[in-house]
């Protein structure tokens, strides 16, 4: 099994190449997708590879994208559908919700759509209104879809085939201001044999650094950050565990109990409002589950009620180092 560092958008590209090798099933559409690869270039050369059947340029039609998905996932294929930005994924909603999540309780059963829905998501990259938001929050509420988000370009390769694989429909959100960052991938690159083993469970959380003092939890585009606040906290003595969450539906609060069982604090941390956020659930589950564990109140910290502002805003719109720390000094001083 072949070891190489790749950046998250690569090791994306390389998932979809070897899904499109293995199952003749496997289609790709979305608006720009083939000849230009895609705006961040995820995409690049498997139109090229693949033809224009099997990797398919769509108008910009966003609920038509999704309601053709569904038409081919009813067929037997295997639709990834792309939404350019975040933003754009709301004509699509409807379709979402009412049709992709409902259809296999409608049928009792008898009818699986296996579509796989890719949203770039999140601040951070200087963007216009419409390009930056964090909606996750509002399909992991919808029974029916898993809502799942990588951290590394590990997990997005490997999260890539199970979320293709399953035969539920996946909302598949990249952290788009990580689509640069490199670090190790250990699969099969292109070309090589079928059959690699898949290193974890899609929705099952990892605990990405060890700790004692109090349990940072995230997912997507602020494990990172955490990771970074852990580091710092060190320094000042402090010892943090950070719990990449990977899935937002379903959750996996066991790892999370073990781990503040262990730590007896709690910070949850999302670039998404705080309010009515993946935060909220986890606090209160968390809160039901450990409350004779917990030291302090569980600390949530996470962006605005408030519009996405301007990119010369979004730094101070977006969670930061200094905001995971002070929640973390706030969770020790109780």
């Amino acid at each position: 099994m072949a070891a190489q560092k790749l950046p998250l958008a690569k090791a994306i590209n390389e998932s979809l190449r070897k899904a499109l090798e293995t199952d003749p099933k496997v289609v790709l559409m979305g608006e720009d997708i083939g000849k230009l690869g895609g705006v961040f270039r995820v995409t690049d050369g498997l139109q090229k590879d693949f033809g224009e059947d099997r990797v398919i340029d769509t108008p910009l039609a966003e609920s038509g994208i999704v309601g053709t998905a569904i038409g081919l996932a009813l067929r037997g294929y295997r639709p990834v559908v792309e939404i350019q930005f975040d933003g754009f994924v709301f004509p699509a909603y409807d379709q979402i919700v009412t049709q992709l999540a409902k259809m296999h309780a409608r049928s009792l059963g008898k009818v699986k759509l296996p579509v796989v829905i890719r949203i770039p998501y999140g601040g951070g990259i200087g963007a216009v209104e419409h390009h930056s938001e964090s909606p996750e929050a509002l399909f992991a509420h919808v029974a029916g879809l898993k809502v799942v988000s990588p951290s590394n370009s590990q997990d997005a390769y490997w999260m890539m085939q199970q979320a293709i694989q399953s035969d539920d429909p996946v909302i598949y959100f990249e952290p788009k201001r990580r689509y640069w960052d490199k670090s190790e991938v250990t699969a099969p690159i292109s070309g090589s044999a079928a059959g690699e083993s898949i290193p974890a469970p899609l929705h099952k959380a990892r605990t990405v650094r060890e700790g004692t003092d109090a349990t940072l939890v995230a997912y997507g585009p602020m494990v990172k950050v955490c990771l970074e606040a852990a580091a710092a906290a060190q320094e000042e003595g402090k010892s943090l565990e950070v719990v990449d969450l990977r899935s937002m539906s379903p959750i996996d609060f066991d790892s999370i109990q073990t781990s503040v069982e262990k730590t007896g604090r709690l910070v949850v941390v999302h670039e998404a409002p705080v309010f009515y956020g993946a935060g909220a659930e986890i606090a209160a589950r968390i809160t039901e589950r450990c409350f004779y564990h917990l030291e302090s109140p569980v600390l949530r910290v996470g962006g605005f009620h408030a519009p996405y502002p301007p990119a010369r805003l979004e730094e101070e719109y977006l969670p930061g180092l200094d905001r995971v720390l002070d929640a973390v000094d706030r969770s020790l001083a109780y």
